[in-house]
């Protein structure tokens, strides 16, 4: 038998297969879900931060970056389908900057967060209301 201090899922068997197989496959289905949600705020933070360093590597850029954020938009839309348009783009570059340190080790707690979750805050304009809310 395979050691289960290593499995992901924590069942505990009892002597009723039914609910085991459907406690097996709901925490499947639910850890699934979180690794895919970790997986896009990651995502979507790390676009939001390279697209920033491009826009901040020199004074006067706005067009140049409006204009890279334009063809990026049109590339990975192309290359990858919906969710890489130019307004989804700049909520990413907003996401970076109003959660600069949310890839941190320390900050776990707010990857439990959904990417749902992130874009209502991102309407909270005020820093202070805004880290109300998340908590």
């Amino acid at each position: 038998m395979a050691d289960e201090s290593k499995n992901i899922l924590q069942v505990t068997y009892s002597d009723n297969i039914f609910r085991d197989a459907g406690l097996i496959i709901e925490q499947s289905r639910d850890y699934a879900y979180r690794a895919v949600n970790v997986a896009m705020i990651q995502r979507n933070w790390m676009l939001g931060k390279r697209i920033a360093d491009e826009d901040l590597k020199g004074e006067n850029r706005a067009e140049y970056g409006k204009e890279v954020v334009m063809k990026l938009a049109d590339f990975l839309t192309k290359n990858y389908g919906k969710g890489f348009d130019y307004s989804s783009l700049y909520k990413y570059i907003r996401f970076y900057k109003a959660f600069p340190q949310i890839l941190d080790a320390a900050s776990t707690k707010s990857l439990s967060l959904t990417w749902t979750h992130y874009r209502e805050l991102l309407r909270v304009t005020d820093d202070k209301a805004r880290n109300w809310y998340m908590n």
